[in-house]
């Protein structure tokens, strides 16, 4: 076995390295049937009596059945790749209302490591450490089952295109190393796991709904091109669900990837003392929403809002409004492990406010002046609006209920002391999820629903949570169907 890694060794941020390490081990001695009907819910709906149609109901049902038989096992499968690894039990079923939830006994593992401390990140103040070291420990146990097993990793290589015999089987890959050409003949299959499109300019225009290209920033990888989907494509593959993605919104700074903004995570919506607002300055969601599992996974479809009569997506972007309360207590972003080595964002925000990533102003009705010169807002914002918006939810803090938007009164705390910020948000998030065509023993499919031989896939690229997700899903389906499709790929007879 060879793995061919885009990315060179002494950079390699993957987004299975830059995740929060979760993912679902159900209790194995959970009901089999009740976990079915709960997987089944999350990858195709068509469970859900309310629902008109399931999102693959050609192959839920067997991809349900698989989910269940696997995914108890996925405690077990990491550990077996390193004896130092553990995990913290930290989740249950997200949507209650889902068949199976209850007895399903679902949990969320999240990845602790205990030895090898050369693969542990040393995480800055800034950054939050527990979920940094998880993404840390999820990636070193698997690094550590490759080397225990002596598989092969060509870091730097680019595949580039798939080559496929005279009887249409996908027998080998060209990439390219550097300025040199490489060939890859298979000796059974191909597996693709290149993840997503959330760097690819041209995917983004033609997948994503509403301004696809300038309208969403993406905290992942940056190297998530959609090689593997372009690459498939030229054979004949198809596509299922392509604009599905995990996204809610997300404060975008000025630098470009690929000539696409760099989103950066901001776990400080839906935290006191902030509020988020549309280009005109009026709220239209509870904020913990933005952050929370499992609706932050969704959000997004909140955002794109398009106004029918004004022509214009009044949230593209939205303003997160904090006072300096918010800023005192630390960073209201989470830069990634990929870029800390550029990207100095500061602990108190100070250099953040430095650089005119975020706005101040010692008035709201300063604050609102300054946004509406920022170019992104268009000179939409209405100082009036944000004043008596601010005001609104300050009486509401007061009250200690939202009658408009039912946030949390836990999460809810005055906007009042100056100066005050605000940071541009936009949709985005970690990945894309649609993508490859596949059938539930991850062979990829052409249009019409044949599979193209010898060719497999599994993870973001062709992700299982077609209907909705939840957190730590992604890693989840990448050890669960990554075995199915590893394995499958095993058993083919070397072509001749």
């Amino acid at each position: 076995m060879i793995l061919m890694e885009k990315q060179p060794e002494n950079h390699h941020y993957s987004n299975t390295r830059l995740s929060g390490g979760g993912y679902h081990s159900p209790d194995p001695d959970g009901d089999f049937h009740a976990l079915k009907e709960y997987a089944k819910a999350m990858f195709s709906c068509e469970n859900l009596p309310w629902m008109l149609e399931g999102e693959q109901s050609d192959i839920s049902d067997e991809l349900a059945q698989i989910w269940a038989e696997y995914a108890p096992k996925n405690e077990e499968f990491m550990k077996s790749l390193d004896s130092n690894y553990m995990t913290i039990w930290t989740n249950h079923a997200a949507f209650p209302g889902f068949p199976g939830a209850k007895d399903s006994k679902y949990a969320v593992a999240r990845s602790t490591y205990t030895g090898k401390d050369e693969y542990r990140f040393r995480t800055p103040k800034q950054f939050d450490a527990s979920q940094k070291e998880a993404g840390e420990a999820f990636h070193a146990c698997l690094l550590n089952g490759i080397r225990s097993r002596n598989i092969r990793v060509h870091y730097g290589t680019r595949a580039r295109e798939l080559m496929v015999n005279e009887n249409g089987e996908v027998i080998g890959v060209k990439a390219v190393q550097g300025d040199e050409q490489a060939v890859y003949i298979a000796r059974r299959a191909v597996v693709i796991t290149s993840g997503g499109y959330e760097y690819n300019r041209e995917m983004r225009r033609a997948f994503l709904e509403g301004p696809g290209v300038e309208g969403y920033a993406f905290y992942g990888t940056t190297e998530n091109t959609g090689d593997g989907i372009e690459m498939a494509l030229k054979i004949g593959a198809g596509l299922s669900k392509i604009g599905n993605i995990a996204v809610h919104v997300v404060c975008a700074i000025p630098a470009r990837r690929h000539g696409l903004k760099i989103g950066l995570n901001t776990p400080a919506v839906g935290k006191p003392n902030e509020i988020v607002v549309d280009n005109f300055g009026s709220r239209y969601a509870a904020e913990r929403k933005i952050t929370k599992d499992p609706s932050r996974y969704i959000f997004y479809k909140e955002a794109i809002k398009f106004d029918i009569e004004k022509l214009i997506y009044p949230r593209i972007p939205s303003w997160m409004i904090f006072d300096e309360t918010l800023r005192e207590r630390g960073s209201v972003v989470r830069v990634s492990a990929a870029m800390i080595d550029w990207l100095d964002w500061g602990e108190d925000n100070i250099e953040a406010i430095r650089q005119g990533w975020i706005l101040k102003g010692d008035t709201i009705e300063e604050l609102a002046e300054q946004i509406r010169r920022h170019p992104d807002n268009r000179g939409l914002m209405d100082t009036g609006t944000l004043v008596r918006t601010i005001e609104t939810y300050n009486r509401y803090c007061a009250m200690g209920h939202d009658p408009e938007f039912m946030r949390e009164p836990e999460t809810m705390g005055p906007v009042s002391k100056p100066p005050f910020y605000a940071i541009s948000l936009y949709p985005g998030g970690p990945n894309t999820k649609g993508g490859l065509k596949a059938n539930a023993q991850r062979q990829v499919l052409d249009w019409s629903g044949r599979p193209i031989p010898r060719l497999y896939t599994a993870g973001e690229i062709a992700s299982v949570f077609k209907f909705v997700y939840q957190g730590g899903g992604n890693l989840a389906e990448c050890i669960t169907f990554g075995r199915v499709a590893g394995r499958n790929a095993a058993s083919e007879k070397p072509w001749k």
